[in-house]
């Protein structure tokens, strides 16, 4: 793979690279935050301009970038009130124009599929997808295999449920991307009918001959999985199901050396009584973005 450049979409990165370029570097992260970080691009600098509201991404970004010694030099959460496009400015021209400040980096999250595309093609400086409306959130996946790869030793052969709002759900559609790069990968997508994945993924998914089945309860699909990956119910994008809690009946009916994965942030779709499980790896999964993003940025920045 060339040397990274713009992070827009999952499809992009392959196995070979993610096994012997981030794993590896995202490990050496770790140990680099645990120290309290390192001055590895010192002067590189970093705009996160964002669309929506964000906790996780934004945070670990921008804590990622000073750990590796580089610096946030301007920042908005709230860029459709707080910014230019408040006055009707373009994507295009706001990454013009923010790209010829002379930032190293741009971190962007919109609320419209496909903006991290088009704001690649106006900004002379890379740009990283954290997230573009209901399309994808490749830095989320990347964390996610990250962690899988960590807690079991390996992505071969695992079979995984992905559960919820898979039609608006980013996060499952760059998962379900990465997640093709590997061998002997079994996905449950469970969700109700009108929330089922795209029909653009599954057919991704066949012509990469990834085995697949669609499921409406979690309850016969978690005996066979090694990992759930449960998705947040999106009451901002109109959607809100009861019907696919993670509880103690679940916990249950897992397998002892499973685990239970979420992007956070959660609702009411995993119980609260599920954190003390040592299965429960969403707030490990969180932590670990931090360390990824750090990898990202060094292998953008030098």
């Amino acid at each position: 793979m060339e040397k990274l450049h713009h992070i827009i979409e999952a499809q992009q990165f392959d196995r070979v690279w993610l096994e012997n370029e981030l794993f590896p570097l995202a490990r050496e992260m770790e140990k680099i935050a645990e120290q309290g970080g390192a001055s590895l691009i010192p002067g590189k600098k970093m705009i996160t301009f964002f669309y929506e509201p964000s906790t996780r991404t934004r945070a670990s970004f921008e804590m990622a970038m000073d750990m590796i010694g580089g610096k946030v030099v301007f920042s908005t959460e709230n860029a459709g009130q707080f910014s230019s496009v408040v006055k009707g400015e373009t994507i295009e021209d706001t990454m013009r124009v923010l790209s010829s400040y002379k930032p190293d980096v741009i971190v962007l999250r919109s609320d419209e599929e496909g903006m991290a595309k088009r704001a690649a093609a106006f900004s002379s400086v890379p740009i990283i997808n954290a997230g573009d409306g209901t399309g994808q959130h490749p830095t989320q996946a990347l964390t996610d295999v990250f962690t899988i790869w960590k807690r079991l030793g390996r992505i071969d052969n695992l079979a995984i449920a992905i559960v919820g709002d898979l039609a608006r759900g980013r996060t499952a559609h760059s998962l379900a991307y990465l997640l093709s790069k590997f061998s002997g990968i079994k996905i449950y997508f469970v969700s109700p009918e009108a929330t089922k994945v795209k029909d653009d993924i599954k057919n991704y998914l066949k012509r990469h001959e990834i085995w697949f089945a669609e499921e409406n309860d979690l309850r016969m699909v978690t005996p066979k999985v090694d990992v759930i990956y449960q998705t947040r119910n999106q009451k901002e994008r109109g959607t809100l199901s009861d019907a696919y809690i993670i509880d103690k009946e679940i916990l249950g009916l897992m397998d002892k050396n499973a685990i239970i994965m979420h992007p956070l942030p959660r609702n009411e779709e995993i119980s609260i009584g599920v954190d003390k499980d040592p299965r429960a790896a969403y707030f490990k999964q969180a932590e670990n973005g931090l360390y990824v993003r750090m990898a990202l940025l060094k292998m953008i920045l030098t």
